[in-house]
């Protein structure tokens, strides 16, 4: 090492983003989870990690039995609600999110942390939330790329947890007891979409 070379100015726009950055919480930079975290549970995600404001750190199955899976639709766009998970004023997650356009899936909170999704305790703690891009009453933004790529990840949810694949064990968020959401709506195909977890 040439301890001979001169020793480089510190500019003072350099010192102040120094000590910006450092009085910034780690959880708050960018990427700050992803390093933590580590890949996605399901191989095809991409890991877009939600606020740790917005779940509850956990060691499912071991604390909590994983026993369903609950649809919802987002009711906002693919973007937008990665950056309200994102968000910890938002006091809201789900594990995983489906894009309208290509089925393409994101995963938001790990499989063992419980996602705040159902808006009923009991019911986040024993479930995974997978919320897909669009409107209730928009049926047209369920394209056939959002069912086959949301069924090949519930069968794999519910194959690595034993989850029967049928309706009292895949339901919608308008099931869950003391909610006041409709999704996924009257337009969602739930015939459809059992037969292609199914065969998934």
């Amino acid at each position: 090492m040439d301890t001979n070379r001169p020793r480089p100015q510190l500019s003072r726009r350099r010192v102040l983003k120094g000590a910006a950055l450092a009085a910034v919480p780690y959880a708050l930079l960018p990427d700050a989870h992803a390093g933590a975290q580590g890949a996605a549970d399901y191989p095809s995600a991409e890991w877009q990690p939600a606020s740790t404001a917005n779940y509850t750190s956990s060691s499912r199955p071991a604390a909590y039995a994983i026993d369903r899976v609950i649809i919802h639709v987002t009711q906002e766009t693919y973007p937008n609600t990665l950056a309200v998970f994102q968000n910890p004023q938002k006091s809201v997650s789900a594990h995983y999110v489906v894009r309208s356009a290509d089925g393409h899936v994101a995963q938001c909170v790990r499989e063992a942390d419980i996602a705040w999704h159902a808006g009923n305790w009991d019911y986040n703690t024993r479930s995974i939330g997978i919320e897909h891009e669009g409107w209730v009453d928009q049926p047209a933004y369920f394209t056939n790329a959002l069912y086959e790529q949301s069924a090949e990840l519930t069968a794999a949810v519910c194959a690595k947890y034993g989850i029967p694949k049928d309706r009292e064990h895949i339901i919608g968020h308008y099931q869950v007891p003391g909610t006041d959401h409709t999704d996924p709506g009257p337009g969602w195909d739930w015939v459809r979409y059992i037969r292609l977890v199914n065969f998934a």
